[in-house]
């Protein structure tokens, strides 16, 4: 089944990006779990300009697009963070989405359900996932190549996507679902809530083994939430599963690609390096 495309804006607040094409709404009926009716995003603008998201009841993915001669036919899902209460899409969504193009990448930005409510995001996701592989053949990429790259809060959720004991189930909407929900490649840039288990190990339900997939952790040592990388880089190494960790020591947190601060510089070459190697 096809999907209606629709053009995106943010109320009254046009969002103009150059290299945006399209956005694509997972729900094609009523929100799994959302009791009222589906509402416009509601945005709020910081004192730099970006935009934060307080408010999604209609999740959507924003799609980017690499010039052709650039397509390596892959695509990626980013996850902006924000505590599960707002969601960053300038500075870890629409920034890293203009650089992933840049790489050859189809970039699907996900809008997903905000505030509090974990396990809506969780379905957004799982059901982008299978949204962008039943419409592959439509975006140019291969449905067994399609990463998810997560900030914060993101990088939990793309966590959960990917080692989930007990996969979140919502009612089947169409033959997208027969999709698989899990992401081929998991990209964590400082997580958070992954250290909820004993002694800061890996939080209950979710579930390391030799089996999941290629992971790439970025976080500095500064970060209050720094234990979440090294709970799920120890999980991963201890199942045997190909996991690759940087931490440096300074950095903060939040930093999506900001210019002048040396971790936002840092990860995305090492992870450029990654990407070649392991997708």
């Amino acid at each position: 089944m096809r999907l209606i495309i629709v053009t995106f804006l943010f109320l009254t607040v046009s969002i103009r990006i150059s290299a945006q094409t399209d956005s694509l709404y997972l729900w094609p009926n009523a929100v799994p779990g959302e009791p009222g009716p589906k509402k416009p995003p509601v945005p709020t603008t910081l004192e730099d300009g970006s935009i934060r998201v307080i408010e999604v009841t209609n999740p959507f993915l924003a799609v980017f697009e690499p010039d052709t001669k650039e397509k390596n036919g892959k695509a990626i899902i980013v996850c902006p963070g924000g505590a599960y209460v707002r969601l960053a899409v300038h500075k870890e969504g629409y920034s890293t989405a203009e650089w992933l193009t840049k790489l050859g990448y189809t970039v699907f930005v996900l809008h997903y359900r905000v505030p509090n409510k974990r396990d809506g995001a969780f379905q957004d996701l799982q059901r982008s996932l299978r949204i962008i592989r039943q419409e592959a053949k439509v975006y140019g990429i291969d449905p067994g190549k399609v990463g998810a790259i997560g900030f914060s809060a993101g990088a939990h959720l793309v966590a959960r996507a990917g080692m989930s004991e007990l996969p979140e189930r919502y009612p089947s909407q169409d033959v997208s679902d027969k999709q698989s929900g899990t992401p081929d490649r998991m990209m964590i840039i400082y997580p958070a809530y992954l250290d909820e288990g004993s002694n800061h190990s890996l939080t209950p339900g979710l579930k390391a083994t030799p089996n999941t997939v290629d992971t790439f952790i970025f976080q500095t040592m500064d970060d209050g939430s720094a234990r979440s990388s090294f709970a799920l880089a120890t999980a991963l190494r201890d199942a045997k599963a190909n996991v690759e960790l940087h931490m440096l020591a300074k950095g903060g947190h939040g930093y999506g690609m900001s210019a002048g601060n040396k971790a936002a510089e840092t990860w995305p070459k090492l992870l450029e390096a990654w990407l070649r190697e392991h997708m």
